[in-house]
């Protein structure tokens, strides 16, 4: 006779037995045996998903595949400069970006375009991450104004130090009153990061309110009509809920290797905080789109 069906022939003597002795006023014994009967019943589940000759054989438990990366790492190549390229079939299917911010102070976005770069991203404003106040980046329409001009086409990052969703609505509206209608090629980005100073207002949000703020302030862009985006490096992402921000882009920064370890999907890798490119007069950071963004 098998495990499992021993066991339904003892359930069955059970609530004979139980119901005899409740029959005869056994109250107590009748509840010790209906404890019996419930720990049977347990151990026929047991038996029938999780042992080694069980039907199921643990078929039945969730199961979650590891992260594949759609890169492959023979397909990206670094130049003489430390610049990264991603070719595919003997095609190159990567472009080369930076990011800038009024740190970088005047730019000439010509000699830029002229050096292979071929977008940038250009920070719109920040918040303090001490009082807490919104700033327009000193440089930004500057820089809006030369990279267009030069033929670059560009996108957005507002650096976020919202304590909740009020307040990532408030960086949201920021932006799109900066913006004023113009349209960016590439998407808006939300730039949320703890800081070092130990007095940072946000530095203490959870993974819950960070994912709340993100979600809010990439709502707002998104109503407007705009491509909202998502940047960080691993432990940033990390602090994300990754299911309420599911569709929305990431940029991942990750610097000194020769491919980037993200267990996510993202469309842009930043590589470097350390490149030289004409026309910028201090380290700037560098990235590399491998596939059209939104």
């Amino acid at each position: 006779m098998t495990s499992e069906k021993r066991i339904v022939r003892n359930t069955r003597l059970t609530l004979v037995f139980i119901h005899s002795m409740l029959a005869h006023g056994a109250f107590i014994l009748g509840t010790l045996t209906l404890g019996t009967l419930l720990l049977a019943t347990l151990a026929l589940g047991a038996c029938s998903g999780m042992g080694s000759g069980g039907p199921n054989n643990g078929a039945d438990l969730p199961f979650e595949s590891p992260y594949e990366s759609p890169y492959n790492p023979e397909g990206l190549i670094r130049d003489e400069n430390g610049r990264f390229a991603y070719w595919k079939d003997g095609a190159l299917v990567s472009h080369t970006g930076v990011d800038v911010s009024s740190h970088q102070g005047s730019i000439d976005w010509k000699a830029v375009a002229a050096d292979g770069i071929d977008f940038a991203f250009l920070r719109i404003g920040h918040r303090g991450y001490t009082e807490g106040e919104i700033y327009l980046d000193e440089c930004f329409e500057d820089n809006y104004v030369g990279a267009t001009s030069a033929g670059l086409p560009v996108g957005v990052y507002f650096f976020s130090q919202a304590l909740n969703e009020d307040e990532a609505r408030e960086e949201a509206h920021f932006v799109l009153e900066t913006l004023g209608g113009r349209t960016p090629n590439y998407p808006i980005v939300y730039d949320f990061e703890p800081v070092s100073d130990v007095n940072g207002r946000a530095n203490a949000l959870d993974a819950r309110q960070r994912t709340r703020n993100a979600l809010a302030f990439c709502e707002v862009i998104k109503q407007a009509g705009y491509a909202p985006m998502l940047y960080g490096n691993a432990q940033d992402r990390a602090h994300y809920y990754a299911d309420p921000l599911e569709g929305y882009p990431f940029w991942f920064a990750e610097y000194g290797t020769e491919f980037p370890s993200g267990q996510f999907d993202f469309s842009i890798w930043q590589y470097s905080s350390s490149g030289e490119v004409a026309g910028i007069t201090t380290a700037v950071d560098m990235n590399l789109e491998f596939a059209p963004t939104p």
